[in-house]
């Protein structure tokens, strides 16, 4: 099952909308953040399996997959920990796919699942 969220990323002074999808699959436990992402967005896998972990959700036991796109946009800081940490929360509690189609969330979380 594939989760969309969305979020956006500053282009100049604009602000661009970006998808983020994530997708569970089997194998050894690890997490892939593709998408052009930096170092800081990078870093949000461990921010977010921890936050996710501190409010009493299971992270998947396989690969999991994170993509962030547009791919040729480049993702800079953590506001993208609140909505990779909801898409990978969607697949266990199951959020109607139309509310997450109709909200877009910035936000860094803290490791105990503070926004």
């Amino acid at each position: 099952m594939v989760a969309r969220t969305y979020s956006a990323t500053i282009l100049g002074v604009n602000a661009v909308e970006v998808e983020i999808e994530s997708h569970d699959g089997g194998g050894n436990p690890k997490m892939f953040i593709v998408g052009l992402p930096d170092a800081s967005v990078k870093e949000s896998r461990e921010r977010v399996t921890a936050a996710i972990a501190s409010c009493g959700f299971a992270m998947n036991e396989g690969v999991t997959t994170v993509n962030l796109a547009p791919a040729d946009l480049k993702k800079e800081g953590p506001g993208f920990d609140l909505p990779i940490a909801v898409s990978l929360i969607a697949h266990r509690v199951k959020l109607p796919i139309h509310v997450l189609a109709e909200t877009a969330m910035i936000g860094e979380l803290a490791l105990n699942g503070e926004i």
